[in-house]
């Protein structure tokens, strides 16, 4: 009898140890940023207005969210700079803990990561030279032979130029803040993008003009930020960091000073 109820004490004592080694354990992303008052972002850092490098750091709507959240945090930030095709790879490599910049939430990533909740509401357009705006009235006018286009690698606007322009001339173009520009010099013809980064440059630039605005080539989207998916309290504190800050206003207020 007695060996029968050490054993049954050994029993309880391991499963003791074995609970309370998964809650020492438990959320080791969310402890290594606590830890070490760290977060790291990673961003391409190449589309206004969502972020932008620039000579003194990083700067744009999703910066000032993330900059915000940090600061809720408690926590300092680390900037990673990524690339569009490498940007899924990159975060599931472990080199940051949440990616932002204007990335659309979608299935596919989904899938494959975890997402805050969508902000900023769009749908793909077209910036083309205010000279030629008349030209461009749907879809079909874009798919020409004649029509040369200019897409940035790795996002969704190059799955929707190789989806839905075969017909067209299309070129790749490695730096997507560099597009506009060419467009307006007239070394290309449209830049197949978001609803807001069209706005942006048509308004910076009185030789561009953003087209399909009030009906755009696709149904509304949202953006977010990208978290890994391999710790379920870091996305819980990351998905409440942001309620809090949007019940304070906060989104609205960088959509103010970034979106209007």
């Amino acid at each position: 009898m007695l060996r029968k109820t050490h054993l049954s004490l050994i029993a309880v004592a391991v499963l003791a140890c074995t609970s309370l080694a998964s809650q020492v354990h438990a959320g080791p992303r969310l402890d290594k940023i606590m830890d070490s008052k760290l977060l790291r972002v990673g961003t391409p850092g190449d589309y206004r207005p969502f972020a932008i490098k620039t000579d003194t750091g990083y700067a744009g709507h999703d910066i000032d969210l993330i900059e915000a959240m940090a600061k809720e945090l408690g926590v300092k930030i680390e900037y990673v700079p990524t690339t569009w095709p490498n940007l899924m790879k990159d975060i599931q490599s472990d080199k940051f803990d949440v990616a932002v910049g204007g990335i659309t939430r979608n299935v596919t990533r989904i899938r494959q990561i975890e997402m805050l909740p969508g902000y900023a509401s769009f749908g793909k357009v077209a910036l083309v030279r205010a000279a030629d705006k008349d030209k461009f009235r749907a879809l079909a006018d874009l798919n020409q032979a004649t029509v040369r286009v200019i897409k940035n690698p790795g996002g969704t606007n190059e799955t929707f130029v190789l989806e839905n322009l075969k017909a067209a001339q299309v070129s790749t173009h490695d730096k997507n803040a560099e597009i506009p520009a060419l467009i307006a010099e007239g070394k290309g013809d449209v830049m197949i993008t978001e609803t807001y980064e069209a706005l942006y440059y048509a308004k910076a630039d009185p030789r561009l003009y953003a087209a399909f605005i009030q009906q755009p080539l696709t149904p509304p989207n949202t953006l977010g930020f990208m978290l890994p998916k391999d710790d379920a309290d870091y996305s819980r504190v990351m998905s409440f960091v942001w309620s809090l800050l949007d019940s304070r206003g906060g989104v609205k207020q960088a959509a103010d000073k970034w979106l209007k």
